[in-house]
């Protein structure tokens, strides 16, 4: 990796740390700047503005760990339900990118920054929306292969899942981890529900 690379590939991760600690808005261009310990005019070399930069952590940090954390252990187990279970207690009780205190920093961009940035909404939209079409196409194939029930609406099953998995790590934010394993079993007897009866 060329240096130029190295320093911006640094400049994002540290941001990010930053944003996901403290907020998108709460964190400045001077705050970075002292973190990454790099110049101003190293700053502006690589991002115009704090927006530019905020839109790349977003597609060169959040969308490689969606991809590795979220998408690909979908589709580790033949059953869907099975899939989204343990996807769910990984996000919640093993994962260490994500801390509980912070919550999740997808959704909390999605809070910060969609009511007034267009450029923000169209990116968190492709993200949250790449989640969701990968569980969706699990679901569906789940029912073709006799695990799921053919009646379930493999949409609204992902619509309630995710938003209840934005909402739980909102509360996570207390500080209570017990809100996390109620969710968890709460989840579980959900899934147990969509179940084909012959799985």
């Amino acid at each position: 990796m060329k240096k130029a690379q190295a320093t911006r590939l640094n400049i994002l991760q540290k941001a990010f740390e930053l944003i996901y600690a403290k907020g998108y808005q709460s964190t400045s261009i001077d705050e970075i700047i002292a973190t990454t310990q790099v110049t101003k005019g190293a700053f502006f070399y690589h991002f115009k503005n704090k927006d530019e930069m905020g839109l790349a952590i977003i597609e060169e940090i959040l969308k490689p760990t969606l991809n590795g954390s979220f998408i690909e252990p979908l589709e580790k187990y033949e059953n869907p339900l099975q899939s989204i279970y343990e996807l769910m207690h990984y996000l919640l009780i093993k994962d260490k990118f994500l801390k509980p205190e912070y919550g999740c920093p997808a959704a909390n961009f999605t809070h910060e920054m969609t009511p007034w940035n267009i450029s923000f909404s169209k990116v968190l939209n492709e993200l949250t929306g790449l989640w969701m079409n990968v569980m969706i196409k699990a679901i569906e194939k789940g029912k073709k292969q006799g695990f799921v029930k053919k009646d379930v609406s493999a949409k609204q099953v992902t619509l309630f899942v995710v938003s209840g998995y934005w909402g739980i790590r909102n509360l996570g934010k207390l500080g209570n981890k017990t809100y996390y394993t109620s969710y968890l079993k709460e989840l579980k007897t959900y899934l147990d529900t969509l179940k084909e009866a012959s799985s």
